[in-house]
């Protein structure tokens, strides 16, 4: 994505020169799935603190949220 004139991924997290951006999803079959698996991803040690301290990104300027789908290309279409 080229960097924008208002803003752009780059501007959103601050990057720096040599600094990667990187946009990634998790699509779940269902919020309910979600929901259960939520605990078992934070009680993996790997989440824990001082795992965090080694990550290979800065978490502070992570950016996330949640999103409702506007069209399903994925079903059977006549």
């Amino acid at each position: 994505m080229p960097n924008g004139k208002v803003t752009d991924f780059r501007g959103a997290v601050k990057a720096e020169e040599g600094e990667v951006v990187v946009f990634s999803w998790i699509e779940w079959p269902s919020k309910e799935k979600r929901t259960q698996a939520h605990p078992k991803v934070m009680d993996d040690p790997r989440m824990k603190a001082d795992a965090m301290k080694t990550m290979p990104f800065d978490g502070q300027r992570m950016i996330y949220g949640g999103f409702e789908p506007i069209l399903d290309l994925s079903a059977d279409r006549p």
